[in-house]
């Protein structure tokens, strides 16, 4: 077709043509950075089950840096870290130490600048530290110089007080690196009274910050700081349930305040869910179920339910249906895949948690996109999920319900014998959709199929995504030569996820063309991914 790329060079696609004559979307390396940053792979697939990050994982952010664009990488860095466009958090965390270790001092000196907006928690920075460390082999050169002691001296001194108090008693330490060691090795001094006394706190221990400030007059900040910290050392060392309940509410301690012995109780566990986050609530529902903090009709079950439904506070904390369908489904199966706590589901949690699900749907922005979904509906697809507790049918419900309850233009389709179209609307329930799902033949799952019947119909679609449980079969014609096909007859530069949920291996998309992406597993952070692809993020 003599004119089939000019609507997409009036679209400002910058595809390219390949060798061949097809229209690709062109991977620089600057593109397989930010697919190393989404998602830990500079390939052009997400794998659920983490990969182990090295020197070798990260060779077109070494090229770019080589090519003097270090900066502009770390600037990217900065930008995923900003937007919450990662997946996983460690490939960034990665990325910022390898250019904090080379051998270009602009690149450098941007990496160490960047770690205060990079490094959001101790335990970013914890990490951020540890990547430096492990790297130090392969790059050959130290960690602890003059610009390191002032990025992390820079990192706790721009912080208020009680942020820094905050922190330092929270997350005490992870991955062999504690404050305690920081303070020293960053020669960190202290630029406030409340920082002042928050290092003596974390290098010579409580009694000697008792001993100094007992009797000075505190400012109101320094006043709040070192209550705190008493609160803390108090919550250490007492067993009177009472006093730890009056310091919990008093000063919003959390759960990593306090002793394993508190957490035995369950009243302490009540104080704790007053104010504990969305996402650490749904986490805990099954062990507040077991150790009977949530009975049913009780004060508890009732703040949770209400916090459940409440959309203000599903949007706040992001809560994605996909979350809610993970906590409903294991709430209601009584028990963890490991460990040995079983629970009695409580009817009002689970009726909640229904609610909160249809709910979130309402927290998820629209793409404005054109969606083609293709499900497949074979048996296999109740295999369990790579990366949680679903089967893939039910993920692959799930994410037809996402589309038809967010996006205005999509299609939906089933592989059967033939492509079938699949009447989901925005107004079906999830058991709807499974059982509408069940009712369809089983055919083969030929990825290449939507992008033949698109063409074939002349459906105008932005976006293909092929759910199936494991590798599927390929046919006739390749899937991304079927893609390729559709771009030059519609003039639309498509792109296509697949997404393999059972599957531990496999590449499908075309690792130089931009426009294509295999996920191998599913997991909240494929969520971002396929988000993050979808609107060219990366």
């Amino acid at each position: 077709m003599d004119g089939a790329v000019a609507p997409m060079e009036q679209r400002g696609t910058k595809q390219v043509p390949n060798c061949d004559g097809s229209c690709v979307w062109q991977v620089t390396d600057m593109v397989r950075l930010q697919r190393f940053l989404c998602f830990g792979s500079e390939s052009s697939t997400y794998y659920i089950e983490d990969t182990k990050l090295s020197y070798g994982n990260a060779e077109a952010l070494i090229r770019l840096i080589e090519d003097g664009r270090g900066c502009e990488a770390v600037q990217e860095i900065k930008s995923f870290s900003q937007e919450g466009r990662a997946a996983k958090q460690d490939p960034r965390l990665f990325a910022l130490a390898l250019c904090s270790q080379c051998s270009d001092i602009k690149t450098k000196q941007a990496a160490f600048k960047a770690i205060s907006e990079v490094c959001r928690n101790p335990t970013h920075l914890f990490t951020f530290l540890q990547f430096k460390k492990d790297l130090r082999e392969s790059m050959q050169c130290g960690i602890w110089g003059r610009a390191l002691r002032k990025a992390v001296a820079d990192w706790y001194a721009v912080q208020a007080g009680m942020d820094v108090a905050y922190a330092v008693t929270k997350y005490k330490q992870r991955n062999g690196w504690s404050h305690k060691d920081l303070f020293r090795l960053s020669h960190l001094k202290a630029a406030s009274k409340d920082l002042a006394l928050i290092i003596k706190y974390v290098t010579k221990g409580w009694k000697d910050v008792q001993e100094a400030y007992q009797d000075q007059e505190l400012s109101a900040e320094t006043e709040k700081v070192f209550k705190f910290l008493e609160a803390v050392e108090k919550v250490k060392h007492t067993k009177d349930e009472l006093e730890v309940l009056s310091l919990i509410g008093e000063h919003q301690l959390v759960k990593e305040h306090l002793l394993t012995n508190h957490l035995k109780s369950r009243e302490i566990w009540k104080a704790l869910l007053r104010d504990m986050p969305m996402a650490a609530m749904l986490r805990n529902l099954g062990k507040m179920t077991a150790d009977s903090i949530l009975v049913p009709s009780s004060p508890e079950v009732l703040l949770v339910c209400e916090r459940l439904c409440d959309e203000r506070l599903l949007k706040k904390a992001r809560i994605h249906p996909f979350h809610i369908l993970v906590a409903l489904e294991t709430y209601k199966r009584g028990h963890w895949n490991r460990g040995k706590l079983h629970w009695p589901p409580n009817h009002d949690i689970m009726r909640a948690l229904d609610q909160a699900f249809y709910k979130a749907f309402k927290v998820v922005e629209a793409t404005e996109k054109r969606f083609l979904l293709a499900v497949d509906v074979s048996a296999s697809m109740t295999q369990r999920v790579i990366g949680n507790v679903l089967s893939a049918s039910t993920v692959a419900a799930t994410m037809c319900m996402l589309v038809s309850r967010t996006e205005k233009d999509y299609s939906i389709v089933a592989f059967s014998h033939e492509m079938v179209q699949w009447p989901v609307t925005a107004y079906m329930t999830f058991p709807q959709v499974l059982d509408s799902m069940s009712a369809i033949t089983v055919g083969n799952t030929d990825c290449a199929l939507p992008m033949l019947w698109a063409q074939k119909t002349n459906t105008a679609v932005d976006v293909f995504m092929v759910l199936t449980d494991n590798e599927t079969n390929v046919r006739n014609t390749h899937p991304t030569v079927a893609l390729k096909e559709y771009r030059e007859k519609m003039g639309i530069p498509s792109k296509l996820i697949i997404c393999g949920m059972t599957s531990e291996g496999f590449n499908i998309a075309d690792p130089d063309d931009r426009g294509m992406l295999d996920i191998c597993g599913f997991d909240s952070g494929a969520l971002d991914v396929i988000h993050n692809f979808t609107m060219d993020l990366f």
